[in-house]
């Protein structure tokens, strides 16, 4: 019984540390993640006002969550304050396991992002590994007392705190600069425009139609095959889903550029010869604009074209003084999974992503 309590403290607190640091190189993806849920709830009428309060402090739930999964983790691993920290796993398990069983029977989310963009996992691939981590969760519960502390109390609490400052240090490194490992569509060395393609092997969903026609003040649905005679009235027509498709989404999906009157501009831009620049800007909400010198200078000395890229069109015509600069439009939600810093300096060839930056740490 030792050997496997032992076991399971290992695997569980192997777990837990893995999860923590997956999502802690792009903190900002899980935050996003919960606002997602926080989204659907709040739709569904669900405490509407805290949905909305804890949609606006995503980011600082998502920190602690890591940064919970990291210490809580480590913890386990050196046996230390083991009552306290398997209950605390318990309460987290119990919590992750209601999140995907959500998921997965719902139906609204499309993935609950347990191990961040890295390690994707469909619905019931993470509801069946909750239920195993749950599982040795609660054996781990019953059978800590067979757990005994790897080190003396003075060195658990060291690499404790190690942990603790280490796990918040790597996160606050990559809100400021940009994840250490990029895992999304966007990454340098793609092509963004074979990844706005369908996908080889994609399989389209499959729909039927019925349509609605009128007569007498009676409605009655019919199928294409056997429509009804001119004596009756058009009312309706009616798109169902008959089957699901698969790997029918591109990974690029929403990334479209558009110019100040509304064209779409996304193929002239990137299937432009040579390099340039395309620097993204969100908005221009958190006030934080001292970059926008910043780029002026760089525009300026720039060997090659700049574009600025933002949600906010009003805002950066009003903050950038140098008219010459041509701002597109694209969509915030794009525009977060293509720049995990506000602002993000791309180096382009073409359509490929040569380079990635925080732009203020190239610009400066």
């Amino acid at each position: 019984m030792k050997q496997l309590i032992n076991i399971a403290r290992v695997l569980v607190g192997g777990l837990f540390v893995f999860s923590g640091l997956v999502k802690a190189i792009d903190p900002l993806g899980l935050a996003y993640k919960m606002q997602e849920f926080f989204d659907v709830w709040a739709a569904e009428g669900i405490l509407k006002g805290m949905m909305h309060w804890l949609n606006e402090q995503a980011l600082m739930f998502s920190i602690l969550m890591i940064t919970m999964e990291v210490v809580l983790g480590i913890a386990m691993l050196l046996g230390w304050r083991t009552k306290m920290v398997s209950w605390l796993l318990l309460l987290l398990t119990l919590f992750f396991t209601f999140l995907t069983a959500y998921v997965l029977f719902s139906g609204k989310i499309r993935a609950c992002g347990c191990f961040g963009d890295c390690i994707p996992l469909t619905p019931v691939q993470t509801f069946a590994k909750d239920i195993v981590l749950l599982i040795l969760v609660l054996l781990i519960l019953g059978g800590r007392k067979y757990i005994k502390p790897v080190f003396s109390n003075k060195v658990n609490v060291i690499l404790f705190l190690l942990s603790l400052f280490g796990v918040l240090g790597l996160q606050y490194y990559v809100l400021h600069h940009l994840p250490v490992k990029d895992c999304l569509p966007f990454k340098a060395g793609n092509n963004i425009l074979e990844l706005r393609k369908m996908p080889g092997d994609a399989i389209p969903d499959k729909f039927d139609y019925k349509f609605v026609y009128k007569k007498s003040g009676e409605e009655k649905e019919f199928i294409v095959s056997d429509l009804p005679d001119s004596t009756w009235e058009f009312v309706d027509r009616k798109q169902i889903l008959i089957e699901k498709g698969k790997n029918n989404i591109p990974l690029i999906n929403d990334f479209i550029l558009k110019t100040a009157s509304g064209n779409d501009t996304t193929e002239a831009i990137l299937n432009q010869p040579g390099e340039y620049y395309l620097l993204f800007a969100k908005d221009f909400a958190d006030n934080e604009t001292d970059w926008i010198s910043d780029f002026e200078l760089f525009y300026a000395k720039s060997l090659v074209p700049v574009y600025f890229v933002t949600s906010d069109p009003k805002g950066a015509g009003e903050f950038i003084k140098n008219k010459a600069v041509q701002i597109l439009t694209c969509d915030a939600t794009a525009i977060k999974t293509a720049a995990r810093v506000n602002p993000t300096l791309f180096l382009m060839n073409g359509p490929v992503i040569k380079g990635k930056w925080a732009a203020k740490d190239k610009m400066n």
